[in-house]
């Protein structure tokens, strides 16, 4: 099930996210909203990078890498 997740369909489900920390911190706490929004933010960037295809290039024929 979430293998097939595509990082677009991520994107979507991480900008949900956002939207429950954003009120707690227009409610509550404005500080504790504001971290939290941020950790929402970093958690959201990580798996967006880890998501992405890796771009891999040729290199030496020996098949040694470098």
């Amino acid at each position: 099930m979430l293998e097939s997740l595509s990082p677009r369909n991520a994107v979507a489900v991480g900008l949900l996210a956002v939207v429950p920390t954003v009120i707690f911190g227009l409610t509550r706490s404005g500080l504790g909203g504001l971290i939290a929004t941020v950790n929402v933010v970093l958690i959201f960037t990580a798996l967006y990078v880890a998501m992405t295809p890796i771009k891999r290039r040729q290199t030496a024929t020996n098949g040694m890498g470098a």
